[in-house]
């Protein structure tokens, strides 16, 4: 049984006793050239090629880009990394990549961070003793010999999910030659449902592709297309669209029915909480309504009744532009039930080949690995970039069953636990430190290329496969460039583009999809646990990420903790409340965990948010939060028993507040009043030269945080910890606010809003906060003297104090990560949205350098550039071309607070909505 910690002060980055020293950190930045020497403890000597066509030698103080790709879960995303001098420091997406098309979420923002973390794995260890490559080669080739003679019996690799196809090529090489290897997978996040529905509906397994910018009606039944799903940043750019500016508010609609709320459902347009098996009822009885199926009969819930039929109605009246989602809580057959409706419907449902090249049934092939190694048949065991002994089901033990193999190794960026329970532990080379390649859903490869050396002799999964096959060459560079083969141009074009082009996967001819045959109705238990992502740590690999620990959940606003999340009726029942320790049973396992009382969390349902409870993370994510892993085993969706403990735990809730108290900070459908010109004893100020402004369009707004995160990684933003943010003192200059409104949750980014009134300006004693020629409200630092004056007056609470020194100034690898660009506050200084000031002047001196003006989206802020559906727009106001004057220019545009008359440069458009009459 886990029994909760006691709220703990968790350091921001507590600094590492083997921390390299200063000497040591800028040897490891030197040319790639002199390390080149030192065999696989570097990267490969060869040139990596920038995005853009630039001189050899880089221009000092100029950032220099590199198209690659950030993988997670084995899908790459596309992204472009800026290099200040050699040393990573920004992401951004790459807009020529066909799926990131210039965004990117939260993690690939935060990816940079874990680039830079002290706490990664720094040497190679046996047992708890530290070794050294040598050592383990040495251990390694000594088995090779066995191999060849039994054919690899005994030999096992386990990965995560991978599309790789060097790394799929190589381990083919590896079963070719020894053909009683086995490769077995494990991701915890894998949907495993999506192969066996694919194979029901066609007989093979296939990857499903939604056009949803080519859909008009959309049912997600417990489907996150806008976030947990493969290509949620082209789903939710896609639907989207046609919705900016509210240009065609109903070009579309999006029904979802979902057991536990999500970015997809906040967004809908008509959103029902049911529980799985209700949600599963519910498809088979829309599907029968429309030919497909058996009909179980009608719903005897009224209200569910109710929105089926409004759900029917749209559909049928889409036909050709109708679509039909199921997730991954729904089952196999019923996923290939909304497969043949889709298909009933004529809707734009295309299929691939899978991308993925492991074993698609990442359950069974844990199981099957399990056996083995439960029957002693297991000798040698390589754990690439996987983590089973924390997230394994636990009916598995399978921590356990490590020590029973004679040589079990573990390749991963953290020392964690699998690593702890394994006798060898590798410490692996990031993603932006290593030769790799990936596919994202849609198929689309992308050539990872380093940017960096690796900064604690990190290797990568292809470099550790072609040491167990004796290749010749072990230089990731080469293993990469011989898979793709072709001419130099092609390859370095593939680099400069980040991606491969012509790569993407065809879509399938496929037949009619066997809907399955009669399917039982699901039996509900009282209470069912649902086990989900969380959204800032994902399944744990980021746990250790401070910037993703602070941020703000979308729709519970909780930091620093996971917490159960149950809907009132059940809390009401259960007799429990927000932050009241309950005991979770699950088949005779315990945790104790908080819980949160959400609404809009279907009744009966407990969600458990994966990814917490971690005993090997590093200093940020040790101890955080409860382990739900330790409930979850092999059975899908288990019964749940919920029992009291009498004790609480304190959750930090950034914005308690969700009700918009008659104020109406977010506007919603109707259109803009004229705006009388109202008297002010302010100045008027005129802009001859430039007039900076920016747009945020609630009608494209999800929710992600994206821009939150982009924000603290261009801005040098602290993270405060746990304690700070319960004081309110959290730091992020740009913060997503949620409202709910009636059934419908609203989303509103809040920057500063540079007035041209700015109530600040006038308290501040030394002027530290002042107007600038081009009408930005600036912060010179090193006046502030920290009166807090400005922040009292600030009506819109966006202004930030460094109550403490929450910069860490002493962790070498984390002042390498800082941007230069932009001053790093002390203790005792207010700071805020600058608007990116560092941007503007790098594009002003760029247009003097070519004699013109700074032309229209040559100036990107870092939350416009991150948006993965262009809900921010910022520009030149003296423009009258430019994108951010056509948004102000709509009857939609509004100023938050607008009858105190600050005259914000940030302005906001009304959300417009498009209900279903039939459920008004």
């Amino acid at each position: 049984m886990l029994h909760l910690p006691p709220m703990k002060t968790h350091p921001v980055f507590p600094i590492a006793q083997d921390e390299p020293a200063r000497r040591r950190f800028l040897k490891l930045m030197a040319a790639s050239a002199a390390l080149a020497g030192a065999g696989c403890s570097g990267p490969p000597g060869e040139t990596i090629v920038p995005y853009v066509t630039m001189p050899e030698q880089g221009v000092p103080g100029l950032p220099m880009f590199y198209a690659t790709a950030f993988v997670r879960n084995g899908l790459a995303h596309g992204v472009l990394v800026e290099s200040n001098m050699g040393r990573p420091t920004k992401v951004e997406g790459n807009p020529d990549h066909p799926v990131s098309a210039g965004a990117t979420d939260v993690f690939a923002q935060a990816s940079i961070l874990q680039l830079w973390d002290p706490d990664r794995s720094q040497a190679v260890f046996r047992g708890e003793e530290m070794a050294t490559w040598g050592a383990f080669e040495a251990a390694l080739q000594a088995r090779r010999p066995r191999f060849e003679r039994d054919g690899g019996a005994g030999l096992r690799i386990l990965t995560g999910t991978v599309t790789s196809p060097t790394l799929a090529a190589q381990i083919a090489a590896l079963r070719q030659r020894l053909p009683n290897l086995r490769w077995h997978a494990w991701d915890p996040l894998h949907d495993d449902g999506a192969a066996h529905a694919a194979q029901l509906a066609f007989g093979r397994p296939l990857d499903p592709v939604y056009p949803l910018d080519e859909a008009r009606v959309v049912l997600a039944l417990d489907a996150d297309l806008f976030g947990t799903l493969p290509g949620s940043l082209a789903h939710a750019r896609a639907f989207t669209a046609p919705r900016r500016l509210g240009d065609a508010p109903d070009a579309n609609r999006l029904y979802v029915l979902e057991a536990t709320p999500t970015l997809t459902g906040a967004y809908a347009d008509a959103r029902l909480a049911r529980a799985p098996h209700e949600i599963e009822a519910a498809l088979m009885r829309i599907a029968a309504r429309l030919g497909v199926g058996a009909d179980p009969g009608r719903a005897a819930d009224a209200t569910l009744d109710r929105w089926e039929a409004a759900v029917v109605k749209a559909l049928d009246g889409a036909r050709g532009a109708a679509l039909v989602v199921a997730g991954p809580n729904v089952s196999p057959a019923g996923r290939a039930l909304a497969y043949a409706l889709t298909q009933r419907l004529n809707g734009p449902l295309a299929f691939i080949e899978p991308v993925e090249r492991s074993p698609l049934d990442h359950r069974a092939s844990i199981a099957a690995l399990a056996d083995d190694l439960r029957a002693g048949r297991v000798d040698t065991l390589l754990m690439l970039d996987a983590n089973p002994a924390y997230d394994a089901p636990a009916d598995l033990d399978f921590a356990a069953l490590l020590q029973r193999v004679p040589l079990a190794a573990h390749l991963g960026l953290y020392r964690d636990e699998t690593a702890r329970a394994a006798g060898w532990h590798l410490p692996m080379a990031h993603c932006y430190e290593a030769w790799s390649d990936a596919r994202a859903h849609d198929g689309t490869a992308s050539i990872v290329q380093p940017l960096i050396a690796p900064l604690y002799g990190g290797r990568s999964a292809h470099e550790i496969l072609a040491l167990l096959d004796g290749a010749g060459t072990r230089n990731g560079h080469a293993l990469v460039r011989a898979t793709w083969g072709g001419e130099d141009a092609a390859w370095r074009d593939s680099l400069r583009r980040g991606s491969v082009a012509g790569s993407a996967a065809r879509p399938v001819a496929v037949p009619g999809a066997r809907p399955p045959g009669p399917m039982p109705l699901p039996a509900a238990p009282p209470l069912v646990a649902l086990f989900a992502p969380d959204p800032a740590v994902d399944g744990g690999a980021f746990a250790n990420n401070a910037w993703l620990q602070e941020l703000p959940r979308p729709l519970t606003s909780l930091t620093w903790d996971n917490a159960a999340l149950i809907g009132p009726a059940t809390a009401q029942r259960l007799g429990l409340a927000d932050g009241a320790v309950a005991r979770l049973r699950v088949e005779g396992r315990t945790v104790d965990a908080p819980v949160l009382v959400v609404a809009g969390q279907a009744e009966g349902v407990v969600t458990l948010p994966l990814g917490y409870g971690r005993r090997a993370a590093g200093g940020v994510g040790e101890g955080v939060g409860f382990d739900a892993y330790r409930l979850r085993t092999r059975v899908a969706l288990p019964a749940l028993t919920v029992e009291r403990t009498g004790r609480t735990h304190d959750l930090v809730v950034r914005q308690k507040e969700v009700d918009m108290q008659g104020r109406d900070p977010v506007h919603i459908r109707e259109l803009a009043r004229e705006r009388p010109e109202q008297a002010s004893m302010y100045p008027e100020r005129e802009y001859k030269d430039y007039k900076w402004g920016m747009a945020i369009d609630l009608n494209a707004c999800i929710g992600c945080a994206a821009c939150t995160i982009a924000c603290q990684a261009e801005n040098n933003i602290p993270v405060v910890g746990k304690e700070e943010v319960a004081r309110g003192r959290s730091m992020h200059w740009i913060r997503v606010d949620r409202y709910v409104a009636g059934p419908r949750t609203l989303f509103q980014p809040v920057p500063c809003m540079h007035c041209e009134h700015a109530p600040c300006e006038e308290v501040c004693p030394v002027g530290a906060t002042m107007h600038d020629s081009e009408g930005l409200n600036v912060q010179v630092y090193n006046r502030c003297i920290g009166t807090r004056f400005c922040s009292n007056n600030c009506p819109y609470k966006v202004r930030r104090f460094n109550f403490l020194q929450y910069a860490n100034q002493q962790v070498e690898s984390l002042k390498a990560l800082q941007n230069p660009e932009v001053t790093v506050r002390r203790r005792g200084v207010m700071e805020k949205c600058s608007y990116c000031l560092q941007r503007i002047t790098r594009a002003r001196i760029e247009a003097e350098k070519a004699g013109r003006r700074i032309r229209d989206g040559e100036m990107v802020t870092a939350c416009q550039a991150v948006c993965p559906t262009r809900a921010i727009r910022f520009g030149d106001l003296n423009d009258p071309a430019s994108d951010v004057v056509a948004a102000k220019a709509s009857p939609l545009d509004y100023h938050l607070l607008e009858e105190l008359n600050t005259r914000p440069r940030t302005s906001y458009l009304r959300r417009v909505l498009n209900p279903d009459p039939e459920l008004e």
